[in-house]
């Protein structure tokens, strides 16, 4: 498919040299460019396509990179990567060795910070304009900020420091009332009634028509901020921005680019802090994203003509996890579901629907929704959170002080641990191991096929203590359990011998096949805390060689070498380090966790005195 202007765009500066009566032919050619792209590649199609405006007119009017724009969560960065030099590329997007799908600082200049996670860009945003105003810099910092987003803790707080500093600092607020599942909260409330307020929106359009008629007018209203601020807020007067001192303005429509470059060459003229209020379409552009924005939200390879991705092989662990907390609900009553704004993603929808009373969605506060869940648990009931792995990292506090200091029985079901391939860096569930095993009180689980994974939810929320079942993105074996489950014991898959593998979760099925075939003995670390004592003690006893396997970052390996002393433990894991996108299995290779390398490895133990 050919794109007459788009094909033209080879840089920042080629855009701002297009009349601005073209730029929305070129926000069509964008949306069409994503949606042929996407279908091929995988990605974050619906919030790309609801950014595309808001991104034209930002480069359109600001000079990156000298003016620092910043994109949370930075999914919606994509209109953002074609037109800095990276349209030709776009074909390897989170492809290994290709273009990452959020904002990447090694990849252009233009990604001035890497942002995979919710709320960061304000924060961000503000530092940068600090920077900037230390150093005598006179540039503009622009943080593209979803509704979503701004459920988080981190945006607010950033707003209550920003709004005491006079910087050059724009806010751009797309509010397409969703983040990846539809948005909740108080906030969004608000917004609305910001988006709705027929009385100040009215009064604000007479107001600026009768002014612009003539050029005292155009002089009044320039200068008349402060009435504008006073009659906002006598007519709407529950906007919360403007009570942390930040200039507010909009709402405007975040798909007319044409006024959004007006609006945003008024901003930069202002050098203040200051919040745009731009309402989009989730999915712009593309029917099929538009009705089924989470869908879309991150969308495997598709049909474009009838918007079908090719069905999964088999149940993902999400669906295990939803359809388990589904059935358990029938018998207890005092079972309930939290998420953080994710209840498709982790597969809760049913029990909200089957549920309502018993689901709370927290919106992006991860932190909120494990100390909430301790609340819930102190008051009786029982809580279980859904939250991808690279997602907990943000409540760890929570979960230490609020959860496991207090012996409380919260369950975190724990999605997308391991390798999750194309996300990339920022979505890697590689590091719970390391910081869950140093918590008191606190099982860890880690199933390797589907029954394992019920029988684990099922013993988690049955006993009284705080537990994590972590589990992986995709799928688990859909195989029967051969031993019964026992808190707190391993499995002997195969038979002890003077060199035995432990594996748990997604390696166990390497683990096996190696050990069958070089003769090893083999170990279903099926809870990586507790530790199976007893079995320790065995191979201490015996003096067993222990090759110790872990799609994480080394946790395990190491603490049974602590206490398997003097056996000999060697680990095949993964490096304290980013591990940039791919396919799982081209990171596996990568990382040694391959048949070949593990064997390798098994020999050259086997060889040690």
């Amino acid at each position: 498919m050919s794109y007459p202007i788009l094909d033209t765009i080879n840089s920042t500066s080629d855009l701002k040299a297009l009349d601005v009566d073209r730029l929305p032919a070129l926000c069509d050619e964008l949306r069409a460019f994503l949606i042929e792209h996407v279908s091929k590649t995988g990605g974050h199609l619906a919030s790309s396509l609801g950014a595309v405006d808001l991104i034209v007119a930002m480069h359109y009017v600001f000079d990156s990179p000298d003016d620092k724009l910043i994109f949370d969560v930075g999914h919606q960065a994509y209109a953002h990567k074609i037109l800095t030099g990276r349209r030709e590329a776009f074909d390897t997007l989170r492809q290994e060795n290709g273009i990452a799908g959020f904002p990447k600082f090694s990849e252009s200049p233009h990604d001035v910070f890497n942002t995979g996670h919710a709320s960061t860009a304000i924060s961000a945003a503000l530092g940068l304009a600090r920077a900037m105003r230390l150093s005598g810099d006179n540039h503009m910092a622009v943080a593209l900020v979803g509704d979503g987003a701004m459920t988080g803790g981190l945006s607010f707080e950033a707003l209550n420091d920003a709004g005491q500093d006079k910087l050059p600092l724009l806010i751009i607020l797309n509010d397409n009332q969703m983040s990846i599942s539809k948005n909740v909260g108080g906030l969004k409330n608000s917004l609305t009634s910001m988006r709705t307020n027929r009385a100040y929106n009215a009064f604000k359009r007479s107001l600026t028509g009768a002014l612009e008629t003539s050029r005292f007018g155009k002089f009044l209203s320039r200068h008349m901020e402060q009435f504008k601020n006073r009659t906002k807020r006598f007519l709407a007067p529950n906007l919360p921005f403007e009570e942390f001192g930040i200039l507010y303005l909009g709402p405007v429509d975040g798909h007319d680019v044409k006024k959004l470059v007006k609006y945003l060459r008024r901003c930069k003229a202002l050098n203040k802090p200051m919040i745009l209020h731009a309402i989009t379409t989730k999915g712009k552009g593309y029917p099929f994203a538009v009705d089924n924005p989470e869908k879309f939200h991150g969308i495997a390879p598709f049909e474009v003509m009838t918007g079908k991705v090719s069905p999964e092989r088999q149940k993902t662990c999400s669906e295990v996890f939803g359809e388990t907390m589904l059935r358990l609900a029938k018998d207890n009553d005092k079972l309930v579901a939290i998420t953080a704004a994710m209840p498709s993603g982790t597969g809760l929808s049913p029990f909200a629907e089957a549920y309502p009373d018993r689901f709370f969605d927290v919106g992006i506060a991860e932190a909120h929704a494990v100390t909430m869940a301790a609340g819930l648990a102190r008051g009786g009931m029982r809580p279980v959170v859904a939250v991808y792995s690279s997602f907990l990292q943000r409540a760890f506090d929570s979960l230490l002080h609020d959860v496991c200091l207090q012996n409380l029985p919260v369950v975190i079901a724990l999605d997308r641990a391991g390798l999750v391939g194309a996300d990339g860096e920022t979505h890697q569930g590689v590091f719970d191991p390391a910081f869950l095993s140093m918590m008191p009180n606190l099982a860890v689980y880690a199933p390797s096929s589907q029954a394992e994974q019920v029988a684990m939810l099922e013993m988690a929320i049955a006993r009284k203590e705080p537990a994590v079942v972590r589990y992986p993105r995709g799928s688990l074996p859909d195989v029967p359990m051969k031993t019964k489950l026992y808190f707190g014991e391993w499995e002997i898959v195969e038979p002890m011998a003077d060199t035995v593998i432990v594996a748990h979760g997604t390696l166990l099925p390497l683990g096996k096949w190696i050990a069958k075939k070089h003769g090893a003995g083999l170990v279903n670390a099926r809870f990586l805390q507790p530790l199976d004592e007893e079995m320790l003690a065995y191979f201490r006893e015996n003096g067993t060689k222990l090759l110790v396997l872990e799609e994480n970052t080394v946790s395990l390996g190491e603490r049974i070498a602590l206490r398997t002393n003097p056996c000999r433990v060697r680990s095949v894991a993964l490096p304290a380090e980013p591990i940039a996108h791919a396919s799982v299995n081209r990171q596996r290779e990568k990382y040694g966790l391959t048949e070949e390398h593990v064997a390798q490895v098994l020999k050259e133990l086997r060889e040690e005195a």
